[in-house]
């Protein structure tokens, strides 16, 4: 484990408020790194990817890095330019004390549905 590692995870057994934080904004740059990897992986430009979307590059570039309060709807497009689908997953949170239980949903229409 990494001293980054290791601090992050003492602070966030000492700081709840620390914990809450660090973990609500890591989530944004999850999210945010997941659609540059997909939009990379798709072979795309940031310019390409907003030629399709109907908007500019600094949209994306904002999308990619600044990734909070994004819209399902905003989500669903994205994946649906880069030829893909949107999963939504609600998992345990590790340290609850609830039973692990997850549920996916797919977003938008089905491939073969009308």
């Amino acid at each position: 484990m990494s001293d980054l590692k290791k601090y992050v995870a003492d602070r966030k057994g000492r700081d709840r408020e620390f914990a809450e934080r660090f973990d609500e904004g890591y989530a944004r740059f999850k999210i945010g790194a997941t659609l540059r990897k997909a939009r990379e992986a798709a072979g795309l430009s940031q310019e390409e990817l907003a030629t399709r979307l109907k908007t500019k590059k600094p949209a994306i570039s904002r999308i990619e890095n600044h990734a909070e309060d994004i819209k399902l709807s905003t989500l669903e497009k994205v994946a649906a330019a880069l030829g893909k689908r949107l999963t939504v997953k609600i998992a345990s949170n590790p340290g609850s004390t609830m039973s692990p239980q997850g549920n996916s949903w797919y977003c938008g229409r089905q491939p073969g549905l009308s």
